[in-house]
């Protein structure tokens, strides 16, 4: 019989132990060598049913996780079961097991960042990378689960949802991973890197997704479902629900194929998963050979993406109702059969470009024509233009099908063709269905993402339906079923409805003196709900819900300098500082400093060497406030003429922060944009914000 324990801060573990059931808080120390509980050894099980542990108080911001709950260091035949952590930078971490079980786990609201895109337009803040790995760097992101050097083993029934990642894995082979829900997380919902042979399989991995605003922008920030990167082989992933992924699928060779032209993340399988509603690609594959087969993609940017691909079959795919359903640059030796494409307003779209680009290894090491193509026995229904296809030989187009409507769902259970060549091996009996979900099954409009990520559905929320700048303001009532009544109004002059039903729209019209500070708040009743950070409500019980708006009244002067090498204001700061109290190249007012583009639609603005001085006062009522600068290059603030800010090295963009007590300030901004994209941002925020305890952002 195993003994009977109870848990504390860095208790090693090792051998078989039932962990006293319970509710333990357990904060954990920021250190990733240690852990609430350390598992060491061979053939252990550690069976944790019925307990909890808690890393930091429910209302904390996301990223004030810390830690890590579980930790494993080598050994072999290692089972962890039955355990819930919320509150940890990582649920479980483990290095170097052979033959690892983590079963039953609950280890959702671990850490994820704020993030700083708008309603109106997206940060460049918010976006991810990969690239680099090699020494652990996507141990900044922090995850439920993440796994490095795991041989063998079984992942089965594990939760991680309001998250950054569900699942990371760093070369890790021989794994099955099945029946587990990685959804509503801001990042990935599994990641792999160096990864092989793998088994991934009925999983639900829904809305793992950034970087998307209906009606403003759908970039997803390389956000996904299941990212597959550098040199990822032979694994299978088969029957998962994988929608509302920034990408379904984000499948990359690796920086080695980019220098070298050799290897790539090739001979991976994908069947019978649902890739659809993506913002950008259901599923996107470059540099490597690849099978597709039977996989749904509706409502995305681009069905797939498969640039350079080589040997690879995408065949008894359903596509529907995306802007593009197949488009390959450069791609070789590929088949296109047996696919149903319907509503797409493109079908197939393959090229080659006469120029590539210059720092790319690749083109110099391999041949990159695009060449030999087979696009046999598709059907095309609905889509104006089957195919679009340039620079390109040796294609062979025979055998489609073409119609003008169509009766037949897209499900490739019932339209996969029956010709023998597409067909893939037996895959154990599993039943040939991914998971189903409500959530899944909406369109791409249930996309909401705010500053800590997806919303999941599970609680009511307000959120707007045009520009959050908008007077009046049109709001959703979104969340499960259920009634709604106002419980407060502050500085609103007109609410369209005073109760009503989620689902709704209400438009808010604020007080002539408080647009730009008001708040609604609201009342719910009806089903039981779990809110973004954990906590439970019965059915029935009232929930309060509320939006708002604050942004004190601003104007803005703003005036515009290009600078040269002899006024260079890193290496000539002297000269620099004389341009700017000379005459602008232009001068413009606003009630917002807020500039965000890739090239500058006012042709006065430089698209690079640009400097900017700005002026406003504000008036803030009594409190703590925190003035938040975001800025691609270099920024320096003044209050009251006092520097509070000082980023003035250049940088990608990323935040920076000063505090602010009540009052009337003058506010001075300088700000450069070395080139390239530009980003200023001043938020005046209430409260005292912290800067975030790790970012996610570009590296």
């Amino acid at each position: 019989m195993q003994p009977v324990v109870t848990p504390r801060v860095g208790m090693v573990i090792t051998r078989s132990v039932k962990v006293r059931p319970g509710v333990y808080r357990l904060p954990a120390h920021a250190s990733l060598d240690s852990a609430v509980l350390v598992v060491r050894g061979r053939d252990i099980t550690v069976d944790l049913r019925g307990v909890t542990f808690i890393g930091m108080p429910a209302d904390s911001a996301p990223d004030a996780a810390r830690g890590v709950a579980v930790r494993i260091d080598s050994g072999a035949d290692v089972r962890v079961r039955g355990l819930t952590a919320r509150g940890y930078r990582f649920g479980v971490l483990a290095r170097g097991v052979q033959r690892l079980t983590l079963e039953d786990n609950d280890f959702s609201h671990s850490w994820k960042p704020m993030l700083f895109s708008l309603v109106e337009h997206e940060s460049l803040n918010d976006w991810l990378s990969f690239h680099r790995n090699e020494a652990r760097e996507w141990m900044r992101f922090g995850a439920g689960i993440y796994l490095e050097g795991v041989t063998g083993g079984v992942l089965h029934r594990n939760t991680v949802r309001q998250s950054m990642n569900g699942l990371l894995v760093t070369r890790g082979d021989s794994l099955d991973i099945r029946d587990n829900d990685f959804s509503f997380n801001s990042g990935l919902g599994i990641g792999l890197y160096r990864a092989r042979d793998n088994r991934i399989i009925h999983n639900r991995v829904d809305y793992a997704v950034r970087g998307s605003s209906l009606g403003f922008f759908q970039r997803g920030q390389d956000s996904a479902a299941l990212l597959m990167f550098e040199q990822c082989t032979g694994n299978l992933v088969a029957y998962n629900s994988m929608t509302h992924g920034g990408d379904g699928l984000f499948l990359w060779a690796g920086q080695h194929t980019m220098d070298t032209g050799q290897g790539g993340s090739n001979d991976n399988t994908f069947v019978m998963n649902d890739f659809s509603y993506a913002p950008t690609n259901g599923m996107e594959a470059t540099f490597s050979r690849n099978q597709f087969i039977g996989n749904r993609v509706v409502g995305s940017t681009h069905g797939l993406w498969g640039g350079y691909s080589f040997g690879s079959r995408i065949v008894g795919n359903c596509f529907a109702d995306n802007r593009i359903a197949i488009a390959i640059e450069h791609g070789q030796d590929n088949t296109i059969g047996g696919n149903r494409f319907a509503g797409d307003t493109l079908g197939i779209r393959l090229w080659a470009d006469s120029i590539e680009p210059s720092d790319w290894g690749y083109p110099k090491h391999r041949d990159t024509r695009s060449r030999d193509w087979r696009i046999v026995e598709n059907r095309f229904a609905r889509v104006p233009q089957p195919w679009r296809i340039a620079n390109t030989s040796a294609l062979d187009t025979s055998r489609n099908e073409f119609a003008d409507t169509t009766s037949t769902p897209c499900d490739p259970a019932r339209n996969v063709p029956t010709t023998a060549w597409w067909r893939v091996g037996p895959i154990a009996n599993e039943p040939r269905r991914w998971p189903a979900s409500a959530a899944a099954s909406r369109d791409r409009s249930a996309i909401v993402v705010d500053a800590w990520g997806p919303y999941d559905w599970q609680s009511p929320k307000l959120w707007p339906l045009d520009s959050t700048r908008a007077v009046p303001l049109r709001l959703r009532v979104l969340g499960p079923a259920g009634r709604w009544q106002v419980a407060h109004l502050r500085g609103v002059q007109r609410l369209s409805a005073r109760a009503g039903r989620v689902g709704d729209t209400l438009v808010v019209t604020p007080h002539a003196d408080s647009v730009g500070d008001w708040e609604v708040t609201l009342t719910y009743r009806g089903g039981a709900t779990t809110s973004p950070r954990g906590v439970r409500t019965a059915a029935g019980v009232p929930v309060l819900f509320r939006y708002g708006r604050f942004e004190p009244v601003q104007h803005w002067t703003q005036r515009v300098f290009a600078y040269a090498d002899s006024t260079d204001p890193f290496t000539a700061p002297d000269a620099f500082a004389r341009l700017l109290r000379g005459t602008p190249r232009a001068e413009r007012t606003a009630s917002r400093l807020d500039w965000f583009w890739s090239r500058p639609r006012d042709a006065a603005m430089p698209a690079s060497r640009l400097a900017l001085e700005a002026e406003s006062a504000v008036t803030l009522p009594a409190g703590r406030y925190t003035l938040r600068a975001l800025s691609d290059d270099a920024v320096r603030v003044w209050v009251d003429d006092v520097l509070v800010i000082d980023d003035w090295t250049p940088h990608e963009t990323r935040p920076a922060y000063a505090s602010l007590a009540g009052g009337a300030h003058r506010l001075r901004v300088q700000y450069v944009n070395v080139g390239g994209w530009a980003e200023l941002r001043l938020d005046l925020l209430r409260g005292a914000v912290r800067p975030s305890a790790g970012s996610a952002g570009p590296h």
